[in-house]
């Protein structure tokens, strides 16, 4: 695609909004000025950012480097006159600007933490921390000896000397996870397992790092290291961390699932994080700490948050990258005077900032690769991928300028320091990376990650569970929970009882599933952690309360399970409140039926589970299904192929397209160590088929993958019907 195009549609916008800012200097308000300046700095960093990525280089840079061409380094030097009439030297203007930069600075920290994956920091285990830590040491150190022989005459206040080496030791320690994980997974190298180190020693270098800052600018504002003042802001911000991670975490997760789930206005979740973010950078603010803690603190909580949907988590990205990013980048830009580096001496600064900030971070990254029993070609990998500043320097040096730690040369080196390590780093970390071997246990854990992106029952965020006080809803309460105890997936129980239940009805079934959660992982060889206690919500409605399914469907469901008495006398049809229930979520379900065992001790009867294939989509998330409960309960299952048209009785051997489906059913089992049983049935209907093998071998559980058909009453087709009717174990029907 070429960029003609945007190049017309940026000057069809950006000369018009110039000219208007130059002739609104003098006869126009201010915010004329204001909104012609935002709008040259987002065209224009647009056009960078995009010519950058076309040349596999962080876009990002191109925004900031689109502030340098506007600022004094290019359009100042070449046309003062245009320039100053863009960006005059004008107080309310700068204070206009300065505004949208500051809350830019909290939702850019809002957005890192949001892209902080936990998890995988867990899963990089030792070998982050080792690189991390050595990475931020000896990069710190040398940042803060320079600062310590630095000349008088660069320094800000030569009094306050410490506050500098400090700021300099941080911005050459700090790498950008944002810049690191976007290159690292352009490669297709976020789930290698040297793609996780360097994601997961990144995100520990920023999560040091603005601990560090917000230390730094507690010193900067008392203007000397003070011990009292010193331990109150370490103390304040240990305490602000603990109780983030555990009281807070909570309270977070509560506010955000109470607003999705109350409000009807549109984006009322976006108002509800922005509004966290705001109050935790405020807390942060009180203590005697930078903001950008909270911020940060604050993404991390809600990118951890349980039902943080994706259509959320886009629309909150589109808003800071589309406008806040722009701006504060190209502002930085602004700030930065690169004709400063025409002065020899400033420029011989310059090279030396950029060789010990590189050495010193590629150095300590090797070091502690090696301390983390991580092979040569993977020290090198990530003494390379680690040297990235970009974004997150471009903030360190932004607040440094801000409170007057750094002068604008020692900005202006900091900023030219981010763009040549950064630009430098993805062509490093591509020749690094191409050379590094795939292990056999790395294959097969790639391989298992690419199904589960594909997969249906890994894309389930949030599960909703319909069912009555019989030993179906309990039954269906207890696959619930093995289901989303894998993963740690979030429930709510809609618990439709009669008005004369007890109120421990709806507590039993709650147990029911809470401890089937518990349970899932102590089966489930896979794991590598085991993940968060399953957040459970309990609401009873008094019949009939079909409404309710409806009502609740809207907060936004991925699953809901049905669990309800059977119809007295029917044989070949669910009861009409399942109909209704159904009827009322759009998305898939899956219908529960206890019979047999299940049906006298629907919580503590083993399962035996048989899953007719077919090699459709409908099979594929039956069977799915069946590996995952195999996995909670370790139960075991037999898949089921009917070959029709073909002569004979009882088993045959697969062949052609039937064994491919068998193999491909097989492999779905193997990522987790779930072995599945084969069998072939020739010559027989379907439905026959699957009673008899359920009859004969013992199996207690019949998982049928089924799509709906149109009418009044719920239908999945004529052998479901017949299972429904002639089973005599237990059934879940799971209909896309």
């Amino acid at each position: 695609m070429s960029l003609k195009p945007w190049l017309w549609a940026g000057a069809a916008v950006a000369l018009p909004a110039a000219a208007m800012a130059a002739t609104g200097q003098k006869d126009a308000p201010s915010e004329v000025l204001f909104l012609g300046q935002v709008v040259v700095l987002l065209v224009a960093g647009r056009l960078m950012g995009e010519a950058l990525a076309r040349l596999g280089q962080p876009s990002i840079m191109g925004q900031l480097l689109a502030g340098i061409l506007l600022g004094k380094s290019a359009l100042g030097a070449a046309f003062p006159e245009i320039h100053h009439a863009l960006f005059p030297d004008l107080p309310q203007q700068k204070a206009m600007l300065d505004g949208i930069a500051q809350v830019g600075i909290l939702l850019l920290l809002l957005l890192t933490g949001m892209e902080t994956d936990v998890p995988l920091v867990r899963r990089a285990g030792r070998a982050a921390f080792t690189v991390s830590l050595a990475g931020i040491a000896i990069p710190f150190a040398c940042g803060f000896a320079l600062g310590e022989f630095l000349p008088d005459s660069i320094l800000p206040n030569p009094q306050q000397r410490l506050v500098t080496s400090l700021f300099l030791g941080t911005a050459l320690s700090i790498s950008s996870v944002k810049i690191v994980a976007a290159v690292v997974r352009e490669m297709n190298f976020m789930r290698r397992s040297v793609g996780q180190v360097i994601v997961g020693a990144a995100i520990v270098d920023d999560s040091i790092g603005w601990i560090i800052i917000a230390m730094t600018f507690s010193i900067a504002l008392n203007g000397a290291v003070e011990p009292v003042a010193l331990a109150q802001t370490v103390l304040g911000t240990l305490f602000f961390l603990a109780a983030s991670i555990t009281v807070g975490r909570r309270v977070v997760f509560l506010l955000i699932r109470w607003v999705n789930d109350n409000f009807v206005s549109e984006a009322a979740v976006i108002t509800m994080i922005l509004a966290i973010a705001g109050g935790m950078a405020l807390t942060t603010h009180l203590i005697g700490v930078h903001s950008v803690l909270g911020a940060f603190v604050a993404g991390v909580l809600v990118g951890q948050s349980p039902i943080l949907t994706r259509q959320i988590d886009e629309q909150l990205r589109g808003l800071i990258t589309a406008l806040f990013m722009p701006v504060f980048f190209g502002l930085s830009g602004l700030h930065a005077d690169l004709t400063i580096l025409g002065d020899g001496r400033l420029l011989l600064l310059s090279i030396g900032l950029i060789l010990i900030a590189s050495i010193g971070k590629f150095g300590g990254a090797f070091i502690g690769a090696e301390l983390g029993g991580m092979s040569r070609r993977e020290a090198i990998a990530l003494g390379c991928g680690m040297n990235a500043r970009g974004s997150t320097e471009v903030i360190v040096a932004t607040i440094g300028l801000s409170i007057g730690a750094l002068t604008e040369d020692l900005f202006t080196m900091i900023v030219a320091m981010a763009i040549v390590t950064t630009l430098a780093m993805p062509p490093m970390l591509r020749w690094s990376l191409a050379r590094l071997p795939l292990s056999d246990a790395e294959k097969a854990r790639l391989e298992r990650e690419e199904f589960e992106q594909r997969g249906f029952i890994p894309g389930l965020e949030r599960l909703l569970v319909a069912a009555d006080d019989s030993s179906t809803g309990m039954f269906a309460s207890r696959l619930t929970g093995f289901l989303a105890g894998l993963r740690g997936t979030p429930v709510t129980m809609l618990r439709l009882v009669a008005e004369s239940a007890s109120p421990a009805d709806a507590k039993t079934a709650a147990s029911a599933l809470e401890q089937a959660a518990a349970r899932a992982k102590a089966h489930d060889a896979d794991s590598e952690r085991p993940p968060d206690k399953v957040d459970v919500t309990t609401k009873a409605k008094a019949e009939p309360g079909i409404d309710a399914v409806e009502k609740e469907a809207r907060k936004g469901y991925d699953l809901l399970v049905i669990g309800m008495e059977e119809a007295p006398g029917a044989e070949d049809r669910f009861h009409p409140r399942v109909d209704e229930t159904a009827a009322k979520f759009e998305g898939p379900i899956a219908v529960v039926l206890a019979r047999g065992s299940h049906a006298e001790r629907p919580r503590t009867a083993r399962l035996d589970i048989l899953v007719p294939v077919t090699g459709t989509e409908a099979s594929r998330r039956a069977t799915e299904l069946a590996v995952a409960l195999s996995r909670a309960s370790g139960a075991p299952v037999t898949a089921l192929l009917v070959a029709a048209g073909k002569p004979g009785h009882g088993f045959a051997a697969p062949t052609g397209p039937e064994e491919e489906v068998l193999k491909q059913v097989v492999a779905m089992g193997e990522p987790y160590g779930v072995a599945i049983r084969t069998a072939i049935r020739s010559h027989v209907q379907p439905q026959e088929a699957i009673l008899r093998e359920a009859e004969r071998h013992g199996h207690n559980l019949i998982v049928l993958g089924v799509n709906r058909r149109q009418g009044e009453r719920l239908f999945f087709g004529n052998v479901a019907a017949a299972v429904l009717g002639r089973a005599r174990c237990s059934v879940v029907f799971l209909a896309g």
